[in-house]
């Protein structure tokens, strides 16, 4: 079903940032965290040496079961919780003030569901994103939601590509810090300082939220354009901006999927965004269970896409 009405997003533009204490000894280059027995202590079950990215997926708990009990149209058997969500990624400080650098390297989470890696930002050293200071890292993840019960971990070595040899490339951050407070709040950008710059991330603890996993294919493509794609969640009174996709569209495809924490009973907007005039808003109310497809129907290419809802 298509919605014609476009909802006006209001976005608060004020810096919060902070700058978190990096562990000792959890850098990743030397081998410090996998050696740091106090740090193994402190997360008791989080087995530092396992770099495997977390077994559990997405969409776990889309479809009702026999368990499911609705009263007012809500299912009291399976519950919203507390959601880490990260809203972006930037390269507040370059080495090269003046150009693009070739970045790759990991920035991953670990939480209580089952210790692992949930990857937000993975790339390879062959293959590498072209990032310049000041602007956005587009993210790569994360695979499925993370749980905000507890104390979260995130590890983070991300490194510049400085020539032939891996040896000749340049530290950007390295190193592991905490996330203690389970209370929501509103974005932060939370200041990492390297030995060559510096990274924001900029993430929130939603409450009484459920796991959106967004999959959008382009179709009917005719001509080459550029697309920015973002999503907006209600955060505390505010609409906030998530980017999900930057980039060319040339031919008829699938879009990576995406992971979103929504506030249960609150609206999720989808931005398009299609060259430098077209915007196109759908909505999506976030439920406990179940999907719903939209659709934007172009000149020159069409939308198509599906939320799935899921409790975690």
């Amino acid at each position: 079903m298509e919605e014609s009405s476009t909802k006006e997003v209001v976005t608060d533009t004020s810096e919060h940032v902070w700058s978190p204490y990096v562990f000792e000894n959890s850098t990743h280059r030397d081998g410090a965290i996998y050696k740091n027995t106090l740090l193994s202590k402190e997360w008791f079950g989080f087995d530092f040496t396992d770099r495997n990215e977390t077994r559990l997926e997405p969409m776990m708990l889309t479809k009702t079961t026999k368990e499911c009990v609705y009263y007012q149209g809500y299912c009291r058997f399976h519950f919203p919780n507390h959601i880490l969500q990260f809203f972006s990624l930037t390269l507040a400080k370059s080495p090269v003030s003046s150009g693009p650098i070739q970045l790759y390297g990991y920035i991953a989470v670990r939480d209580d569901r089952d210790f692992m890696l949930n990857y937000v930002f993975n790339h390879s050293r062959d293959d590498p994103v072209f990032v310049q200071q000041g602007s956005l890292i587009e993210m790569t993840g994360p695979k499925r939601a993370i749980e905000m019960v507890s104390s979260i971990l995130v590890e983070f070595d991300m490194r510049i590509k400085n020539g032939e040899q891996e040896e000749d490339d340049l530290q950007l951050i390295d190193g592991a810090i905490a996330c203690h407070n389970v209370i929501p709040w509103k974005p932060i950008k939370h200041r990492i300082t390297g030995k060559c710059g510096i990274v924001d991330m900029s993430f929130a603890c939603i409450e009484h939220a459920v796991e959106a996993t967004i999959e959008i294919a382009i179709l009917e493509v005719q001509k080459c354009f550029s697309l920015s794609l973002s999503s907006y969640i209600y955060v505390m009174e505010d609409y906030e901006e998530i980017p999900l996709f930057h980039g060319t569209i040339d031919h008829s495809h699938g879009l990576r999927r995406f992971v979103v924490a929504v506030m249960l009973d609150t609206d999720m907007l989808l931005k398009f965004k299609v060259g430098n005039d077209v915007v196109r808003y759908r909505t999506f109310k976030a439920k406990q269970h179940g999907c719903a497809s939209r659709r934007i129907k172009l000149d020159f290419a069409s939308f198509v896409m599906k939320v799935t809802w899921s409790t975690i």
